[in-house]
């Protein structure tokens, strides 16, 4: 077309910025829940999240959010439930609406529909949680599914990435991970800046995951390894993990926003939540670069032994696989790959010799242990 009305023809590509995905693993653990009823119950926490995932979708009309339930028993997805065959409020048993003008279903339509749909979906799914847990469960299990849930996470941000690249043209999950800044490499092989490039992390889906914590890191022991490798994925597709600790102490989630450039803060004041969520948590990974964000610089780097699963300062470590015990294992044999262990005497406790006693010497040359005898020569006095 250029030689035929002399003009030059550009292609344009996409000004808008790719928008945010925001996936909340809420830890439902009712134990935990339990010791912060008088300062922060479950129901207040959950219409303090609910507020602040209202924030991040009016920050942008095609940011998307996710909710999973970190529970005792199983990690669940809260919203979005695709297969979610529950009738509405306002339907009977049948399915029928009603058409009686109800006043309830009048004040439904004034409210933003993804608002809507997200509070709806997330208060039903969690009351049905609640529901099916019974006695017997809270007795055989006191932790929380964090591992199962952050698995549940990974698997929809792969999926909504890789269809959101499909649909506008960006990057997907492999290209994030491939990309070693080669931006001069994008520029080289003849990507414009009008096109989408896999350098260019503004054209990609943005993901981001808060963790809403409450249980104990000692109680989640047991699923170190697995809670290690979704960090570790994290980490590679750039996918920062933000933790907002409300109660106990959290070894693994201060080692995975360490590791993924992520947000961590343990609340003083819990009632202060949504103050918290909407100053620290808000702001997403372009935001983030103009802003200075909290950091913690004592960071616990323990790790959780591999046949007791208890967090160890010391421990033996298997020149082959890795694996940590925390003390030797039967046979010298690691459990995990079973290589043969040279641990030595290391077990074994130090030998203790008895310290000798120091000789002093007296003025007059000769030595004597212990201390010296008076000589019995009075001592002159101040006005002497």
């Amino acid at each position: 077309m250029n030689s035929v009305d002399a003009s030059e023809h550009y292609e344009l590509g996409a000004t808008d910025l790719a928008p945010s995905l925001l996936t909340v693993v809420l830890d439902t653990n009712p134990h935990a829940w339990a010791a912060l009823e008088n300062s922060l119950p479950l129901s207040k926490a959950v219409a303090n999240i609910l507020v602040f995932i209202n924030a991040h979708l009016a920050c942008n009309y095609a940011n998307e959010v996710a909710v999973v339930a970190s529970h005792t028993t199983k990690a669940t997805w809260l919203y979005p439930v695709h297969n979610d065959t529950t009738p509405q409020a306002s339907a009977d048993l049948d399915g029928d609406v009603s058409m009686n003008g109800d006043s309830g279903a009048a004040t439904q339509t004034n409210k933003y529909r993804p608002f809507r749909m997200v509070e709806e979906q997330v208060t039903r799914k969690l009351k049905e949680l609640m529901d099916s847990t019974t006695s017997d469960d809270l007795r055989s299990n006191t932790s929380t599914m964090l591992a199962g849930a952050l698995t549940l996470a990974l698997s929809n941000i792969n999926r909504r990435t890789i269809a959101w690249a499909e649909e506008h043209g960006g990057a997907d999950l492999e290209d994030a991970a491939g990309d070693g800044g080669s931006g001069a490499a994008g520029a080289a092989a003849g990507t414009g800046p009008g096109r989408y490039s896999a350098s260019n992390d503004d054209e990609r889906l943005q993901s981001r995951i808060l963790i809403v914590s409450v249980s104990g890191s000692s109680d989640s022991a047991h699923q170190y390894i697995p809670v290690m490798n979704s960090i570790f994925a994290c980490q590679r597709l750039h996918i920062p993990i933000d933790v907002c600790k409300l109660s106990g102490d959290a070894v693994f989630l201060q080692q995975a926003c360490d590791a993924t450039k992520g947000v961590y803060m343990a609340l003083s004041e819990p009632r202060g939540l949504l103050q918290y969520l909407m100053m620290a948590f808000l702001p997403d990974q372009r935001s983030r670069r103009h802003l200075v964000l909290p950091t913690r610089v004592d960071v616990d780097f323990r790790a959780a032994c591999f046949c007791h699963r208890r967090v160890v300062d010391i421990g033996y470590v298997c020149s082959i696989c890795l694996s940590i015990f925390c003390e030797p294992p039967p046979g010298n044999e690691c459990l995990t790959c079973g290589t043969p262990l040279d641990v030595g005497d290391f077990a074994s406790k130090p030998a203790l010799i008895p310290r000798k006693k120091k000789k002093k010497k007296r003025a007059n040359g000769t030595s004597t242990v212990g201390t010296p005898m008076s000589t019995g020569t009075p001592t002159p006095g101040p006005g002497s």
